[in-house]
Protein backbone atom coordinates (compact mmCIF):
# COMPACT_ATOMS: atom_id res chain seq x y z
CA UNK A 1 0.00 0.00 0.00
CA UNK A 2 1.02 3.61 -0.49
CA UNK A 3 1.93 5.75 2.59
CA UNK A 4 -1.02 8.44 3.63
CA UNK A 5 -0.60 9.94 6.74
CA UNK A 6 -3.01 12.25 8.60
CA UNK A 7 -2.82 14.96 10.56
CA UNK A 8 -5.11 14.84 14.01
CA UNK A 9 -5.06 18.76 16.08
CA UNK A 10 -5.43 18.66 19.56
CA UNK A 11 -6.22 21.36 21.81
CA UNK A 12 -6.29 21.69 25.86
CA UNK A 13 -7.61 24.45 28.42
CA UNK A 14 -5.10 23.04 31.11
CA UNK A 15 -2.57 20.90 29.79
CA UNK A 16 -3.77 18.03 31.44
CA UNK A 17 -6.91 16.76 28.99
CA UNK A 18 -6.84 16.73 25.56
CA UNK A 19 -9.35 16.31 22.89
CA UNK A 20 -9.41 16.62 19.10
CA UNK A 21 -11.30 19.16 17.04
CA UNK A 22 -10.29 18.55 13.62
CA UNK A 23 -8.38 15.57 11.36
CA UNK A 24 -6.47 16.63 8.38
CA UNK A 25 -6.06 14.18 5.22
CA UNK A 26 -5.80 14.12 1.68
CA UNK A 27 -5.46 11.65 -0.49
CA UNK A 28 -2.90 10.01 -1.97
CA UNK A 29 -0.48 12.19 0.24
CA UNK A 30 1.10 11.11 3.51
CA UNK A 31 1.07 14.15 5.27
CA UNK A 32 3.54 14.86 8.26
CA UNK A 33 5.45 17.20 11.02
CA UNK A 34 2.36 19.91 11.11
CA UNK A 35 3.48 22.87 12.72
CA UNK A 36 1.02 25.56 13.57
CA UNK A 37 1.43 29.29 13.66
CA UNK A 38 -0.91 32.48 14.04
CA UNK A 39 -1.07 34.65 10.70
CA UNK A 40 -1.29 38.63 11.26
CA UNK A 41 -4.68 38.32 10.51
CA UNK A 42 -5.55 36.10 13.67
CA UNK A 43 -6.10 33.11 11.48
CA UNK A 44 -4.19 29.60 13.25
CA UNK A 45 -2.55 28.18 10.15
CA UNK A 46 -1.19 24.38 9.61
CA UNK A 47 1.50 23.76 7.58
CA UNK A 48 2.67 20.30 6.79
CA UNK A 49 5.09 18.49 4.82
CA UNK A 50 2.88 16.52 2.34
CA UNK A 51 4.64 13.55 0.58
CA UNK A 52 3.71 12.01 -2.84
CA UNK A 53 4.20 8.11 -3.03
CA UNK A 54 4.16 5.42 -5.75
CA UNK A 55 4.90 1.58 -5.13
CA UNK A 56 6.34 3.26 -1.72
CA UNK A 57 8.53 4.90 -3.53
CA UNK A 58 8.90 8.97 -2.74
CA UNK A 59 8.08 11.07 -5.96
CA UNK A 60 7.11 14.71 -5.04
CA UNK A 61 6.72 16.76 -2.09
CA UNK A 62 4.33 19.57 -2.13
CA UNK A 63 4.28 21.15 1.64
CA UNK A 64 0.36 21.50 2.36
CA UNK A 65 -1.47 24.21 4.69
CA UNK A 66 -5.09 25.12 5.98
CA UNK A 67 -6.15 27.88 8.25
CA UNK A 68 -8.92 28.37 10.91
CA UNK A 69 -10.67 31.40 12.18
CA UNK A 70 -11.88 29.89 15.29
CA UNK A 71 -9.78 27.01 16.02
CA UNK A 72 -11.90 24.33 15.19
CA UNK A 73 -13.05 24.61 11.52
CA UNK A 74 -10.26 24.65 9.34
CA UNK A 75 -10.09 25.47 5.16
CA UNK A 76 -9.35 22.23 3.00
CA UNK A 77 -5.69 21.68 2.49
CA UNK A 78 -3.93 23.17 -0.40
CA UNK A 79 -0.44 23.43 -2.05
CA UNK A 80 1.51 26.29 -1.14
CA UNK A 81 2.67 28.24 -4.67
CA UNK A 82 6.47 28.53 -4.90
CA UNK A 83 7.38 32.11 -7.03
CA UNK A 84 10.15 31.54 -9.74
CA UNK A 85 13.56 30.79 -8.85
CA UNK A 86 12.12 28.02 -6.30
CA UNK A 87 12.21 24.09 -7.52
CA UNK A 88 8.54 23.21 -8.01
CA UNK A 89 9.18 19.59 -6.84
CA UNK A 90 10.48 17.85 -3.75
CA UNK A 91 10.16 20.84 -1.25
CA UNK A 92 9.73 20.88 2.28
CA UNK A 93 9.02 24.32 4.18
CA UNK A 94 10.38 23.46 7.95
CA UNK A 95 7.47 25.55 10.25
CA UNK A 96 7.00 28.95 9.45
CA UNK A 97 7.93 32.16 12.04
CA UNK A 98 6.07 35.41 11.43
CA UNK A 99 7.61 38.35 12.05
CA UNK A 100 6.26 42.42 10.76
CA UNK A 101 3.56 40.90 8.43
CA UNK A 102 6.13 38.36 6.55
CA UNK A 103 6.40 34.70 7.16
CA UNK A 104 9.85 33.16 7.37
CA UNK A 105 10.93 29.30 6.63
CA UNK A 106 13.33 27.24 5.26
CA UNK A 107 12.61 24.93 2.65
CA UNK A 108 14.60 22.04 1.65
CA UNK A 109 14.92 19.27 -1.01
CA UNK A 110 16.29 20.93 -4.00
CA UNK A 111 18.43 22.84 -1.86
CA UNK A 112 18.38 25.19 1.00
CA UNK A 113 16.66 27.60 0.99
CA UNK A 114 15.23 31.03 3.00
CA UNK A 115 12.07 31.44 1.70
CA UNK A 116 9.05 34.31 2.74
CA UNK A 117 5.35 34.86 2.84
CA UNK A 118 2.50 37.50 3.45
CA UNK A 119 -0.59 34.73 3.18
CA UNK A 120 1.01 31.51 3.75
CA UNK A 121 0.00 30.36 0.45
CA UNK A 122 2.38 32.35 -1.73
CA UNK A 123 6.17 31.73 -1.02
CA UNK A 124 9.41 34.01 -2.43
CA UNK A 125 12.69 33.58 -2.36
CA UNK A 126 14.67 35.03 0.39
CA UNK A 127 18.09 33.75 0.07
CA UNK A 128 19.97 30.62 -0.82
CA UNK A 129 21.51 29.27 2.38
CA UNK A 130 24.42 27.77 1.22
CA UNK A 131 26.38 24.85 3.65
CA UNK A 132 28.02 21.69 3.49
CA UNK A 133 26.90 18.50 5.59
CA UNK A 134 23.74 17.86 4.24
CA UNK A 135 21.11 20.57 5.75
CA UNK A 136 17.72 19.77 6.35
CA UNK A 137 15.37 20.79 9.15
CA UNK A 138 15.55 24.16 10.25
CA UNK A 139 13.91 26.64 12.15
CA UNK A 140 13.43 30.26 12.20
CA UNK A 141 13.66 33.16 15.33
CA UNK A 142 13.67 36.55 15.98
CA UNK A 143 15.35 38.88 17.76
CA UNK A 144 13.94 42.75 19.79
CA UNK A 145 16.52 44.25 17.00
CA UNK A 146 14.88 42.24 13.83
CA UNK A 147 17.71 40.04 13.68
CA UNK A 148 17.21 36.63 12.45
CA UNK A 149 18.33 33.36 14.03
CA UNK A 150 18.52 29.93 12.33
CA UNK A 151 19.30 26.72 14.03
CA UNK A 152 19.91 23.94 11.17
CA UNK A 153 20.25 20.37 11.33
CA UNK A 154 22.71 18.81 9.05
CA UNK A 155 23.25 14.71 8.54
CA UNK A 156 26.53 14.53 6.95
CA UNK A 157 30.30 15.24 7.61
CA UNK A 158 30.32 15.57 11.61
CA UNK A 159 26.92 15.70 11.50
CA UNK A 160 26.84 19.01 13.64
CA UNK A 161 24.49 21.38 13.90
CA UNK A 162 24.71 25.03 12.59
CA UNK A 163 23.56 28.00 14.05
CA UNK A 164 23.38 31.53 11.79
CA UNK A 165 22.40 35.20 12.51
CA UNK A 166 21.56 37.99 9.95
CA UNK A 167 20.50 41.36 9.79
CA UNK A 168 17.54 42.48 7.43
CA UNK A 169 17.23 41.86 4.32
CA UNK A 170 18.07 38.50 5.67
CA UNK A 171 20.48 37.50 2.72
CA UNK A 172 23.97 37.25 4.85
CA UNK A 173 24.30 35.31 7.37
CA UNK A 174 27.03 34.45 9.99
CA UNK A 175 27.38 30.49 10.87
CA UNK A 176 28.58 29.05 13.77
CA UNK A 177 29.19 25.13 14.08
CA UNK A 178 26.96 23.99 17.25
CA UNK A 179 29.05 21.08 18.44
CA UNK A 180 26.07 18.76 18.95
CA UNK A 181 24.12 16.74 16.16
CA UNK A 182 20.19 17.86 16.26
CA UNK A 183 17.24 16.50 15.40
CA UNK A 184 13.98 18.44 14.91
CA UNK A 185 15.69 21.46 16.40
CA UNK A 186 13.76 24.10 18.15
CA UNK A 187 14.62 27.09 20.33
CA UNK A 188 13.36 30.06 21.67
CA UNK A 189 14.71 33.10 23.08
CA UNK A 190 14.98 34.00 26.77
CA UNK A 191 16.47 37.49 26.27
CA UNK A 192 18.70 38.37 23.39
CA UNK A 193 22.27 37.04 24.63
CA UNK A 194 20.55 33.57 25.55
CA UNK A 195 17.97 30.77 24.27
CA UNK A 196 16.56 27.59 25.38
CA UNK A 197 16.90 24.66 22.62
CA UNK A 198 15.26 21.70 22.41
CA UNK A 199 16.30 18.54 19.73
CA UNK A 200 17.00 15.32 19.75
CA UNK A 201 20.06 14.09 21.06
CA UNK A 202 22.43 10.60 20.89
CA UNK A 203 23.19 8.96 23.69
CA UNK A 204 23.61 4.99 24.20
CA UNK A 205 19.88 5.37 23.16
CA UNK A 206 17.91 8.58 21.72
CA UNK A 207 16.78 11.02 24.08
CA UNK A 208 14.93 14.41 23.83
CA UNK A 209 17.14 16.80 25.49
CA UNK A 210 16.90 20.73 26.58
CA UNK A 211 19.22 22.87 26.65
CA UNK A 212 20.65 26.72 27.21
CA UNK A 213 22.42 28.16 24.42
CA UNK A 214 23.90 31.41 23.76
CA UNK A 215 24.36 32.98 20.19
CA UNK A 216 27.11 31.44 19.09
CA UNK A 217 24.95 28.27 18.83
CA UNK A 218 27.09 26.91 22.21
CA UNK A 219 24.94 24.51 24.22
CA UNK A 220 24.87 23.46 27.76
CA UNK A 221 22.14 20.69 28.63
CA UNK A 222 19.67 21.30 31.42
CA UNK A 223 17.22 18.38 31.23
CA UNK A 224 16.97 14.87 29.77
CA UNK A 225 13.46 14.46 29.39
CA UNK A 226 11.31 10.74 29.58
CA UNK A 227 11.96 9.68 25.97
CA UNK A 228 13.98 6.82 24.27
CA UNK A 229 13.45 4.14 21.92
CA UNK A 230 14.05 4.52 18.39
CA UNK A 231 12.40 7.31 17.57
CA UNK A 232 11.76 10.64 19.41
CA UNK A 233 11.74 14.55 20.14
CA UNK A 234 10.48 16.87 17.71
CA UNK A 235 9.30 19.19 20.34
CA UNK A 236 6.76 22.29 20.33
CA UNK A 237 7.74 24.96 23.34
CA UNK A 238 5.83 27.75 24.85
CA UNK A 239 6.61 29.58 28.51
CA UNK A 240 3.18 29.50 30.87
CA UNK A 241 3.96 31.17 33.74
CA UNK A 242 7.07 30.07 35.56
CA UNK A 243 7.22 26.74 33.39
CA UNK A 244 8.10 25.94 30.24
CA UNK A 245 6.11 23.54 28.53
CA UNK A 246 7.48 20.70 25.91
CA UNK A 247 5.28 18.62 23.65
CA UNK A 248 6.87 15.98 21.94
CA UNK A 249 6.00 12.55 21.13
CA UNK A 250 8.34 9.41 22.43
CA UNK A 251 8.58 5.91 22.52
CA UNK A 252 10.36 4.56 25.73
CA UNK A 253 7.40 3.07 27.17
CA UNK A 254 6.08 1.17 24.15
CA UNK A 255 6.32 0.13 20.75
CA UNK A 256 4.12 2.43 19.21
CA UNK A 257 4.83 6.46 19.99
CA UNK A 258 2.92 8.67 22.18
CA UNK A 259 2.56 11.79 22.89
CA UNK A 260 4.00 13.84 26.01
CA UNK A 261 3.87 17.01 27.89
CA UNK A 262 6.60 17.98 30.32
CA UNK A 263 6.54 21.01 31.94
CA UNK A 264 10.06 22.60 33.45
CA UNK A 265 11.07 24.94 35.75
CA UNK A 266 11.82 28.28 34.08
CA UNK A 267 14.37 29.30 36.39
CA UNK A 268 16.43 26.23 35.47
CA UNK A 269 17.51 28.00 32.36
CA UNK A 270 18.67 30.96 34.10
CA UNK A 271 22.63 32.21 35.30
CA UNK A 272 23.99 29.12 36.48
CA UNK A 273 22.59 25.93 35.85
CA UNK A 274 21.08 23.83 39.21
CA UNK A 275 20.15 20.68 37.44
CA UNK A 276 20.78 18.58 34.25
CA UNK A 277 18.14 16.21 34.54
CA UNK A 278 14.02 16.38 34.61
CA UNK A 279 11.71 13.60 34.86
Amino acid sequence: QNRCGKARLLASDDGESWHSVALLELPGTDLRDPKLSITPDGRLMVLIGGSVYKDLKLVNMYPQVAFSSDGINFTKLQAVQFADGISQEREWIWGLTWHKGVGYGVSYGSGLMLVKTTDGIHYDLAAHLDMPGAPGEATVRFLSDDRMAIMVRRDADSRNGAFGIAMPPYTRFAWNDMDVPLGGPDFLFTSDSTMIVASRSLYSTEKTMLFRGDLRGKLEEVAILPSGGDDNSYTGMIVEGNELWVVYYSKHEGPKASIYLAKVPIHLFDGKLTSRWFY
